[in-house]
């Protein structure tokens, strides 16, 4: 999960998102879904500083962020020197100090600013790292990068190829002073990385090096097979030289796009490139990027799949969801210019361009499609409509899904696919059909869903023979009843509660 703001504002320039609060812990406590004393607690960490309103903004954000990890996930939040000490304490108290992963330092300028206004410049933004649960997240491995040593052999070790390290401390280490005596003879009295009986075993064990033919200071070996078994970690510091910088990631969209300044400070592919290699380890991996903007968090999964799938790696199957507001764009913005009207238009084009240019490059067979899919409230005039409804009418003269139509999208989808989410399916199940009589169904995996209207008996009793007979094998039935005539609903639901061989299947009503 990555979720990142560079900063946030207190209302007052143009910032879409409703970060203007003013709550009450009633106000507070409504609104997110929580005990008033726990808002009191919320708004007590704000206190009476300026910064009160964005800590407000994030904190239920953070909160939901945290339900929708799963056990073995991590969260990468990307901010400025504005509001990163905020953060720090509200993550803290969200997700529990002890699933604090790191603070990286990401240095996203290539180049030296020169900002007489400031004594230091800033070169570096911050990424601060959560795990949902840091003991489940080591046990599976999660968390580690390839490793970065040079291991050779040069002296035919049985053990395989090798790296060292000084078996001398450094200067501002505190280790164990004992005597070492080289192969030549040499004597070294030293202060040393571990104590003299680990030095000997070690010493037994073929693990101690000394370089310069048997002359140079002692060196302990670590095994490249062992250390590939135990992984390496990350460093929290992440230079623009490996992970991209502002003007590159500039230069990745003025080449997608044609045009310069088609979006505003992107991130680098490479930078979210290192955020999903080191937090993924299984085939079944969702990246969410609640502030998708330009949607590099896509392009950057695209890339690593259509690797992956180049190299045999037998993975290139991660998934990524987008979220974004329809931000307006500017008129005078050169993207506006060139077509582009909302953020999400941006996102939705540089993932059709960036798609089309990885399958040049690498040739990968991978997914590079993506499905849509848009947030919308009912109006009151819908849902007064919907309460008003009467079920004892023997006819239905309206399609009562028509008011959830949405775009060009027809209203029994949108319907169909609401449900689905809520009933654990996810968004990227298919749902298929099944004829009844004269009317289709719609079905997946143990569940039937009647939605559309023109339900008739006779479509009643082709379901009740296809549940007997088998053919048809489902557990429950979710139904519209405003699409369905009052009498033909009594009929279906009293023919369920009779089937033969105590067969079991639950009714569904949604209104």
């Amino acid at each position: 999960m990555y979720l990142h703001r560079s900063s946030y504002n207190t209302g007052s320039d143009g910032f879409v998102y409703p970060d203007n609060f003013k709550f009450t812990k009633e106000s507070l406590a409504d609104a997110i879904g929580i005990e008033e004393d726990e808002a009191e607690r919320i708004l007590g960490m704000a206190g009476k500083s300026t910064h009160s309103a964005w800590l407000t903004f994030m904190y239920p954000r953070l909160m939901l962020a945290r339900d929708l990890l799963s056990d073995d996930g991590v969260i990468f939040i990307s901010i400025d020197d504005n509001e990163q000490a905020n953060l720090k304490l509200i993550c803290d108290d969200i997700f529990g100090e002890g699933n604090f992963e790191g603070h990286i330092h990401w240095r996203r300028r290539h180049n030296q600013p020169n900002d007489k206004t400031k004594m230091i410049g800033l070169v570096a933004e911050h990424i601060i790292v959560y795990a949902k649960d840091s003991t489940f997240l080591k046990k599976i491995g999660v968390g580690k990068v390839e490793l970065t040593g040079d291991f050779s052999n040069p002296d035919n070790d049985p053990k395989g190829d090798w790296a060292s390290k000084p078996w001398k401390v450094g200067s501002d280490q505190s280790g164990s002073r004992y005597i070492i005596i080289t192969p030549t003879g040499k004597i070294l009295d030293e202060e040393w990385m571990g104590d003299e009986d680990s030095y000997n075993t070690f010493l037994k064990e073929g693990r101690i090096y000394f370089p310069n033919d048997g002359d140079g200071m002692p060196r302990k070996k670590y095994y490249k097979k062992e250390r590939l078994e135990e992984g390496q970690c990350a460093t929290n510091w992440w230079a623009h030289d490996i992970f991209g910088h502002n003007q590159g990631a500039n230069n990745c969209i003025t080449e997608l796009f044609g045009f310069k300044n088609a979006f505003s400070n992107p991130k680098p592919v490479e930078l979210l490139k290192g955020v999903v290699n080191l937090s993924s380890i299984t085939d079944d991996f969702y990246v969410l990027d609640f502030f998708s903007g330009s949607a590099t968090a896509a392009h950057a999964v695209m890339e690593l799949n259509a690797n992956d799938a180049n190299i045999e790696k037998n993975r290139g199957k991660r998934k990524y969801i987008m979220v974004q507001l329809p931000e307006t764009i500017e008129k005078d913005k050169p993207a506006y210019k060139e077509g582009y009207y909302t953020i999400d238009e941006i996102g939705r084009a540089r993932i059709d361009k960036a798609a089309l240019k990885i399958k040049e490059e690498t040739g990968a067979d991978i997914d590079y499609g993506y499905k849509l899919y848009r947030l919308s409230q009912p109006s009151d005039k819908t849902l007064d409509k919907i309460v008003a409804f009467d079920p004892h009418e023997i006819l239905i003269l309206e399609d009562m899904t028509q008011s959830f139509e949405f775009g060009d999208v027809p209203g029994r989808y949108t319907i169909l696919t609401t449900w689905m989410n809520m009933d654990g399916y996810g968004l990227t199940s298919k749902a298929g059909k099944i004829r009844l009589h004269q009317y289709e169904a719609y079905v997946i995996y143990d569940s039937l869903y009647i939605i559309d209207p023109g339900l008739a008996t006779d479509d009643v009793m082709e379901m009740i023979k296809k549940v007997e007979d088998g053919s048809l094998n489902i557990s429950r039935i979710v139904l519209y009843p405003y699409s369905i005539i009052f009498n033909v609903l009594h009929e279906l639901k009293k023919n369920i509660a009779n089937l033969r061989n105590n067969r079991n299947i639950v009714v569904v009503e949604r209104y």
